[in-house]
């Protein structure tokens, strides 16, 4: 990938899952940058694409495209969160809300796999604006105990452009205590307004709230500043070596 014009492409940009190879069968891929040329503002990629049901990937036309790519990304990681965990208000006002996708090193103990995934419900902290901001575009929506376990709640500016964060727990000893599990939730304005929806993240942790003075909260959060769209393809012929065993 190529910026013939400009500055678009850097040693951080990624094809942000946007890529295929066009085949009239299922098939899965990764993608990894496997270069970066800076005075030809070249990235080069490695792709690999495997196709489900043992066939060949072969054929006198095949057309790879791209659709979007991001770049300029940065990392802020082990961000102290000024907040006294040792104060937090007790209780913050809950309200019980629809939950989406949930996650985290613990998920199974507390959302065991079913097939209701679309009824779910959390309690959840209601967010009263911003309680506190780590990086330009991440806000603490809210923090405190929701059903004996601490809640960390978070509502990202834009997640158009991949930009993701989490957060930790830091003890006395500089030991790191993660998160149980994470869920999502979204806040919709007025009745009609549909582009009036914010997501928050929540991080839960499974500390009691008369230990959790001995902790201090940090966070690692991740931007992009560049989200290009377009529409690249190539198309190139693919025959299969008999020679090679096919992979």
């Amino acid at each position: 990938l190529q910026d013939l014009t400009g500055d678009r492409v850097d040693e951080t940009t990624d094809l942000y899952d946007s890529y295929s190879i066009h085949l009239p069968f299922d098939s899965s891929a990764t993608c990894r940058m496997v270069g970066y040329d800076k005075e030809t503002k070249t990235a080069t990629f490695l792709i690999k694409i495997t196709q489900w049901g043992n066939r060949h990937i072969e054929g006198s036309k095949l057309t790879f495209s791209v659709r979007c790519f991001i770049s300029d990304k940065r990392a802020y990681e082990d961000v102290p969160i000024n907040i006294d965990l040792g104060s937090l208000e007790n209780p913050p006002e809950i309200k019980e809300t629809k939950i989406g996708v949930v996650g985290g090193p613990k998920v199974d103990k507390y959302f065991p796999f079913d097939s209701s995934l679309i009824d779910r419900k959390s309690n959840v902290i209601v967010p009263s604006g911003v309680v506190y901001t780590p990086v330009d575009g991440f806000d603490i929506t809210g923090i405190g105990y929701v059903d004996d376990m601490l809640h960390v709640q978070m509502a990202i500016a834009d997640r158009s452009k991949d930009n993701h964060g989490y957060f930790y727990l830091k003890d006395k000893r500089e030991n790191k205590i993660y998160y149980d599990y994470s869920f999502t939730f979204s806040e919709y304005g007025e009745a009609g307004d549909g582009n009036a929806k914010t997501a928050h993240e929540v991080y839960v942790f499974n500390i009691p709230q008369d230990e959790i003075s001995n902790y201090e909260l940090y966070g690692s959060f991740y931007t992009t500043g560049l989200y290009t769209e377009g529409n690249w393809r190539v198309t190139f012929p693919l025959n299969v070596d008999e020679k090679v065993n096919n992979r």
